[in-house]
């Protein structure tokens, strides 16, 4: 007998894992990513250009009595906003640690030492054009990779190719963006505060000791978070970093074992069909106090058995997703190429070395990184991917943009070396987008049906 489906299946299909939601965001981002790029060039270059470059250096500060602290608006983005990407994406690391595909080490080890291999050769081909002078400082323009772009184009193809291919490539992103968050705290940290990073030290050490103490509740943590953000804002290390360790110290236990959630679900069960059969309970249950206190508490136990490192990636992904990048987008996309030469922007050796390095230095230092540790039995290809699609994966590997272009206004002051930084990772982007999705469709055949 074939079982009846729930309403909710009828309505959306069926019920998405955790995993295809994700992809499904991502993929949601990308396109809203290409659009958002797309409008923000073209106001860039259009008779309001010039009012819209100027909006994101209006200055906005906060006043609390003798202090203020003001920033221009492109700043507050980069430094405030984007924290919580960096918290996001922290967040997102402490999870793939813990419960995820960087578990175990075998497993681990084949996307951390491409996305190594991924981060090294786009950097010496970048220096291969750049030795020397403030150019010089971009190298770790081209070691990022993006992942709602790179996710989102293979997600396209699923039909095509294997579900683990898609796998290997976030915990591909998840590793390059630890990378390139090391490379952001080592190498693009200014002069040091050290009485503003033994403050930002000290709050984070409240942060793992309230951590330690069981407290679940993230109040806590936003507080503390706040006054980490400003320390570290003060000290001179980048204040993205303090996303990072926020997350970190966010608790990956949950309140409740699903033991106990198990019981307390069937106790307040119970309560709430002895009420239901009930003739004299009314249909409206808010009307029946013992209902309604066990629909609240049914509420908190389903609370109390996720755990606050789950609650609040899966709350911030939304906004981070479709209000934080988008934002960014705009405050660091634009090109105006009326400032320009396009054609002798393209060939100066900062937009070579990225453009090269993104394109060519992703797929040698992806695709060579992972054939050497396979060899060398440090690592194992993942189940039903094969080599065409590891360096399709390669390919889409040199799609660098949110990170790319954040590492660029850490590297340059000079305003023109910034626009050619951009101009060649939207080239890339764009070369390694085309590449890896025409590779995958053509040489990767269709996808066997799996088994349900």
């Amino acid at each position: 007998m074939q079982q009846r489906p729930y309403p909710l299946e009828i309505l959306f299909g069926r019920i998405l894992s955790p995993f295809e939601r994700f992809l499904q965001r991502a993929t949601a981002g990308g396109l809203i990513l290409v659009g958002t790029t797309v409008l923000t060039l073209l106001i860039a270059n259009s008779p309001w250009g010039p009012s819209f470059h100027h909006f994101w250096e209006i200055s906005a500060g906060v006043n609390l009595g003798g202090f203020r602290l003001e920033q221009s608006l492109h700043h507050w983005i980069n430094d405030g906003l984007m924290v919580l990407f960096f918290l996001l994406v922290g967040l997102e690391l402490k999870r793939e640690i813990l419960v995820g595909e960087l578990t175990s080490l075998r497993d681990a080890a084949l996307p951390i030492i491409a996305a190594a291999g991924g981060m090294l050769v786009p950097a010496l081909i970048y220096w291969s054009f750049n030795p020397s002078g403030p150019a010089a400082a971009g190298w770790g323009i081209p070691t990022a990779t993006d992942i709602a772009f790179a996710v989102g184009i293979l997600v396209l193809l699923s039909w095509r190719i294997p579900k683990n291919l898609i796998i290997f490539l976030t915990a591909l992103a998840i590793a390059d963006d630890l990378g390139a968050v090391l490379v952001i705290a080592i190498f693009y940290t200014s002069d040091l505060n050290m009485e503003a990073l033994a403050s930002a030290g000290f709050v984070l050490g409240l942060l793992v000791l309230i951590n330690q103490g069981g407290i679940r509740h993230p109040l806590p943590y936003i507080i503390l978070g706040l006054f980490l953000w400003f320390f570290t804002l003060v000290s001179g290390v980048h204040a993205t970093i303090s996303g990072v360790l926020l997350a970190f110290t966010i608790p990956a236990r949950s309140a409740h074992t699903p033991r106990q959630f198990a019981d307390r679900v069937g106790e307040l069960s119970r309560t709430f069909l002895e009420e239901a059969k009930n003739p004299d309970t009314p249909d409206n249950a808010l009307a029946n106090q013992r209902m309604a206190m066990a629909a609240e508490n049914l509420e908190r136990a389903a609370e109390a058995v996720q755990a606050p490192l789950q609650r609040m990636e899966h709350n911030m992904n939304p906004w981070i997703t479709f209000l934080i990048i988008p934002l960014f987008a705009f405050a660091n996309a634009g090109i105006d190429f009326s400032q320009m030469n396009p054609g002798e922007a393209l060939m100066s050796p900062v937009t070579q070395g990225v453009l090269l390095g993104l394109v060519i230095g992703k797929f040698i230092g992806v695709g060579g990184a992972s054939w050497l540790a396979i060899r060398l039995g440090l690592g194992r290809l993942p189940s039903g991917v094969y080599w065409r699609h590891m360096l399709g994966a390669a390919w889409l590997a040199g799609i660098g943009f949110t990170m790319s272009l954040f590492i660029s206004q850490l590297a340059f002051s000079d305003p023109l070396l910034v626009e050619e930084a951009k101009l060649g990772i939207l080239s890339a982007s764009l070369i390694a987008a085309i590449i890896g999705l025409i590779w995958l469709y053509f040489s990767a055949g269709e996808r066997p049906q799996e088994a349900s």
